[in-house]
């Protein structure tokens, strides 16, 4: 079929109407399918709803009781632990090298003796920021004081 033949037919198959007529009356069944709701879908379309709402309440209580049990960390404990970390690991680092005074260590006492005060008034008050700020110069103090005693600047060149 060529092109203007294809067209033609085309045309003159959309001029034909065409009725396509069931063969059995079907516009009443589907009336009746709509005007009439089962008695049963009523009663039962709530109850995927309900349990749905409540599968929803047991995961939220759920989720909120592993939060209430999970153990949390305050900051402080997070910092102190870093920085202890870093001062065993100066330590380590500097253990075979001799240090420049005898009264470091005296000094450093005093320093942690500085955290511990710092730490107890932390207990009464853990998220005090001007405290928590006093504990991180305290450490960083500590860091300092091992730092200066084993590596002087005028030493490194």
């Amino acid at each position: 079929m060529s092109k203007p033949d294809f067209e033609q037919f085309l045309k003159e198959s959309l001029e034909q109407t065409k009725d396509i007529a069931p063969t059995r009356d079907l516009w009443k069944g589907i009336e009746n399918a709509i005007a009439s709701t089962p008695v049963e879908d009523t009663q039962n379309s709530y109850w995927p709803k309900l349990t749905g709402i409540a599968a929803c309440i047991l995961a939220g209580l759920m989720a909120w009781q592993v939060v209430l049990n999970q153990p949390q960390q305050s900051t402080m404990t997070n910092m102190s632990a870093f920085f202890e970390q870093q001062k065993q690991s100066l330590l380590v680092q500097y253990e075979t090298q001799p240090a420049l005074t005898s009264d470091w260590q005296a000094q450093l006492g005093e320093l942690e003796s500085a955290e511990q005060a710092i730490k107890m008034a932390l207990q009464n008050d853990p998220e005090n920021a001007a405290l928590l700020q006093m504990l991180a110069q305290v450490y960083q103090q500590q860091l300092d004081l091992i730092n200066k005693v084993h590596a002087p600047r005028w030493q490194q060149i």
